[in-house]
């Protein structure tokens, strides 16, 4: 059989929708599901959530998704295109959930209404588990089993407890749309009461200042230490509040706040560190990770305190404990340890700062990943691991690789790399 290559097969596969035997046929290795020996190492790492796999014979393989920023007009047109059914039953779930026609705004836009806050959180979330089905329902692609963790950038983590199977896809997207909603109505009423435009600015430097930065800027805005700056920054006016939003990588963080309060910063930091970091402003309407955002914890707080939304579980806890694989916490940058810390983590993360490059250097130098594997839009997340890890494709070097499936054009790539990384090991 001669095999298509590119979007060509991926589209010739999508006619056979539903046929996880044909993609097992192509990519029989990839697809094919562990050992009853290695299915029962993960599911006692799941049960333990201490993130410490016991599974042998292949790479530690983490499952990643992206966060806010990466929403672009048109971002599902090609899923549905490929795989119609799959997608359109998901793409009325999702319509359904929300309570109006999301899938028309992500398809037709404009830009500046799907970049609004409300909009932008669920269509990034709902792309990324688009995706996720496809893969698990035509490719036969599953997180139990190919994953030893997931992991999430902010708004992702509600998509990495989904893959990880901890909360309901239903329940996830509905939590999502109200924190959006929230955080929105937040913005707006600090702009209301206090005057000021709020949002996100990156600050990139080099990675030898890195630290001195983050030490200037918490002594600048007089925070306590890492976990407790939003409980600091009460007593402050929205127009004075500013946080460290994200730490990313080795060499950039994220403010956010009211933007002439960063400009000043920023300004200060020119002055007293000796050192000039580029600052970007982001794509944002709202400074996520600040104070001003405390609301939506409250929000949170309640929804997870209740029941599952889902049909047949409206009697059960909206949280499953223990899930399927350990998920990495955006405020601790380790697993989640139980189910109340879940909870407790999940609704504080609207507020806190994202600790992504420590978790990326925990699964990396401490837990030994070494295959990343990034669904949903947008290819910011694969950018930062591969910087981190030092990475892009596969690396039969280091016994792994760092990919993105954004497009149905990449599935062949991912898959075929995961195959040929199966039994790689530190030592090879």
């Amino acid at each position: 059989m001669t095999l298509l290559r590119g979007p060509c097969r991926v589209l010739a596969l999508s006619r056979c929708s539903h046929t996880p035997a044909l993609a097992n046929k192509i990519f029989p290795s990839a697809l094919a599901t562990r050992t009853s020996q290695n299915r029962n190492a993960s599911s006692s790492t799941a049960n333990n959530g201490n993130g410490n796999s016991s599974s042998k014979g292949r790479p530690k393989t983490a499952v990643f998704f992206p966060g806010q920023g990466v929403q672009k007009v048109g971002m599902l047109d090609p899923w549905v295109e490929a795989f119609p059914r799959t997608a359109k039953p998901i793409i009325d779930e999702i319509n359904d959930v929300i309570g109006y026609k999301l899938s028309e705004v992500i398809r037709d836009g404009p830009g500046k209404i799907l970049n609004l806050t409300h909009n932008a959180q669920p269509a990034i979330m709902a792309t990324s588990i688009v995706i996720l089905r496809i893969l698990e329902e035509d490719f036969g692609f599953k997180t139990s089993e190919r994953a030893d963790f997931t992991l999430g950038h902010s708004l992702g983590e509600f998509a990495a407890l989904v893959s990880g199977g901890y909360i309901d896809f239903h329940d996830s997207l509905y939590m999502v749309q109200q924190r959006a909603e929230s955080m929105a109505a937040a913005t707006q009423a600090a702009e209301e009461e206090y005057g000021g435009e709020y949002g996100m600015v990156a600050i990139v430097s080099e990675p030898e200042y890195l630290q001195a930065l983050i030490k200037a800027i918490d002594e600048f805005v007089g925070y306590g230490s890492p976990g407790t700056k939003s409980e600091s920054a009460e007593d402050k006016s929205p127009i004075d509040q500013v946080l460290i939003a994200n730490i990313n990588s080795k060499n950039q963080i994220v403010l956010s706040g009211n933007l002439d309060r960063i400009k000043t910063l920023v300004a200060h930091v020119r002055q007293f560190l000796g050192h000039d970091p580029r600052a970007v402003r982001l794509k944002s309407d709202s400074p996520f990770h600040s104070p001003i955002m405390k609301p939506a914890v409250g929000v949170l707080q309640n929804i997870l305190a209740g029941k599952s939304r889902v049909k047949g579980r409206e009697n059960e806890d909206i949280v499953t404990w223990p899930g399927k694989v350990p998920c990495i916490s955006n405020v601790s940058a380790r697993p989640f340890g139980s189910k109340e810390e879940l909870k407790d983590l999940l609704a504080r993360q609207a507020v806190e700062t994202v600790q992504w490059w420590d978790s990326i250097k925990y699964l990396d130098q401490e837990e030994k990943v070494r295959r990343w594997v990034g669904i949903g839009p947008g290819k910011v997340g694969r950018n930062l691991v591969g910087k981190e890890v030092g990475m892009r494709g596969k690396d039969t070097v280091k016994g792994g690789g760092v990919w993105a499936i954004t497009d149905p054009s990449e599935i062949e790539e991912v898959l075929l790399g995961l195959e040929e990384t199966e039994n790689l090991d530190d030592e090879e």
